[in-house]
């Protein structure tokens, strides 16, 4: 299996470093191909490096690691993606009255937005409840960070999550991809703990069961 990774940011940076310690094959979508950061990446990564549409057709997974203010065009450069497996890992994020928020919600999500320039894909809306240190490496945590997923396509979230486990998140399924209207909100929490209350961006959640 490949995985294309389209942008090569903090989140696409600390996914192609945790995967490529998992021992996937990857390939980078990046508009710079000869950018240094881009280069040192592929170095420590073993990754391909193709523009982001080349990328795309060569993976067997697609990784969307945009900002969202970019994502629509972008994405849209890609192509139809028929009947690709697309993670989606972006939270609609924007700018409110000086406060980072989200640009919509309650009725839709970023995700299903997704699901409109892409109809043809099969999105699984995952990865968008941590920040990017705890993506590349978690294995410090003393519980096991969950990861929840949601898309309409069982069989994508049953390949997507021992990509998650790979990384060291327990998958968990939340239901179809309207259920990205509470992941979303659910990783401004984190973004909420980590950046306005200083909790700092080393932890994450965890779903820990009573036994016995």
């Amino acid at each position: 299996m490949t995985i294309a990774i389209i942008g090569t940011g903090n989140v696409g940076s600390a996914l192609a470093r945790g995967w490529s310690r998992a021992g996937q094959r990857l390939v980078l979508g990046a508009r710079d191909v000869a950018d240094a950061k881009v280069t040192a990446l592929s170095r420590e990564t073993g990754a391909e490096v193709k523009r982001p549409a080349e990328a795309a057709a060569s993976g067997d997974v697609v990784v969307l690691a945009l900002p969202w203010q970019a994502a629509e065009g972008a994405v849209k450069a890609l192509g139809p993606l028929n009947g690709k497996l697309v993670i989606d890992c972006m939270n609609p994020l924007t700018m409110k009255d000086g406060k980072l928020a989200l640009e919509r919600g309650f009725t839709t999500s970023g995700g299903e937005t997704l699901a409109q320039w892409i109809p043809q894909a099969r999105i699984v809306k995952t990865l968008n409840q941590v920040g990017a240190e705890l993506m590349a490496d978690n294995a410090a945590l003393p519980h096991r960070p969950v990861m929840f997923m949601a898309g309409n396509d069982a069989s994508a979230k049953a390949t997507v999550a021992p990509l998650l486990t790979a990384l060291g998140f327990e998958p968990l399924d939340a239901g179809d991809l309207t259920v990205a209207r509470l992941l979303e909100p659910f990783g401004m929490v984190w973004i909420n703990q980590t950046l306005a209350q200083g909790k700092g961006a080393d932890w994450a959640f965890a779903a820990v069961s009573r036994r016995g």
